[in-house]
């Protein structure tokens, strides 16, 4: 446009708020990963475990359907801590493949293209941007973990009523807490290898490693040496230990066999505490956002 038509105006229309204005990448980014039949597909196939968890509920409080399933209602699984405590085991599970599929590729297709410039020229800061590129999997996985639970929570305390919401009403805390530790560790660790890693496959297959591969280091350490300590470096018993905790299921004592080449008998096996569990899970979100930081820049300098 000619400077001496001086016919630019600045742009008059609404605002967005500032607060608002990461969830611009999620709602961008949910055309692709919802393009995916295939995902769909997966996605819905999420939400069985939590159907299950339903029609377990209500068969508990619905006579006439225990008396045509022939069913004990002592025979079905209480509604108690473990309960709720397994399903969330589930559903965590399940949101570890999700982010496996859409995590990876966020930050790396920008690097990639040299998009992140155009980013970080705008009133966009790099902190909106990592929890922008984050909140594409928080939103999603929170939509299969914790607020389903604390729906079907409220449903089972509709179903039994006051009395039994007021003793258990704890379990909220501890569904919300351990499933969001664990929401945040996903996103942060593959948000993390997307920005060192500028090609999906490759880092696909390192965040399946960091799964796998430590998990059976730590058992090996275990086996070998009769003891727990090795499952500080396991992502998956991390996450068991501190649920457990929160769910009040943690057991620090167990009993296993010795040896085959020890003596008859067995041996008591302490696991480590839980503020140990804690700290490691501290320790690795803490590194991932010290490389988010170091990584994202707005300009590279290519020697």
């Amino acid at each position: 446009m000619a400077v001496y038509e001086q016919s630019y105006k600045r742009y008059a229309g609404p605002l967005t708020p500032e607060w608002s204005r990461f969830l611009i990448i999620p709602r961008h980014a949910y055309r692709t990963v919802f393009g995916s039949k295939l995902f769909v597909g997966f996605y819905a196939l999420c939400f069985i475990p939590i159907l299950i968890e339903a029609i377990l509920i209500y068969l508990h409080h619905n006579v006439n359907a225990i008396g045509i399933l022939q069913v004990n209602v002592v025979d079905l699984l209480p509604i108690d801590a473990s309960f709720f405590q397994t399903f969330v085991n589930i559903q965590c599970g399940l949101s570890s493949i999700v982010a496996l599929l859409i995590g990876p590729p966020l930050i790396a297709r920008d690097l990639r293209n040299n998009a992140l410039p155009l980013y970080l020229c705008r009133p966009f800061s790099k902190t909106e941007y990592v929890l922008g590129k984050m909140s594409v999997l928080l939103i999603l996985l929170s939509a299969i973990t914790w607020i389903p639970q604390l729906l079907l929570f409220l449903f089972q305390a509709y179903l039994e009523g006051g009395t039994w919401l007021k003793d258990n009403l704890w379990l909220t805390t501890a569904i919300f807490i351990g499933s969001i530790v664990w929401i945040l560790l996903l996103a942060l660790i593959s948000q993390t290898i997307s920005a060192l890693v500028k090609w999906r496959v490759v880092a696909s297959a390192i965040m399946l490693g960091l799964f796998f591969i430590p998990s059976a280091f730590g058992v090996f350490i275990n086996e070998v040496f009769r003891t727990r300590i090795g499952n500080l470096v396991s992502l998956g018993a991390l996450l068991n230990n501190v649920q457990a905790g929160l769910f009040g299921t943690f057991v620090r004592t167990v009993t296993a066999e010795r040896r085959p080449w020890g003596e008859e008998g067995v041996v008591t096996i302490t696991e480590p505490p839980l503020w140990a569990s804690w700290l490691v899970l501290f320790l690795i979100c803490a590194a991932c956002l010290a490389i988010l930081s170091r990584r994202l820049k707005a300009y590279e300098v290519v020697k």
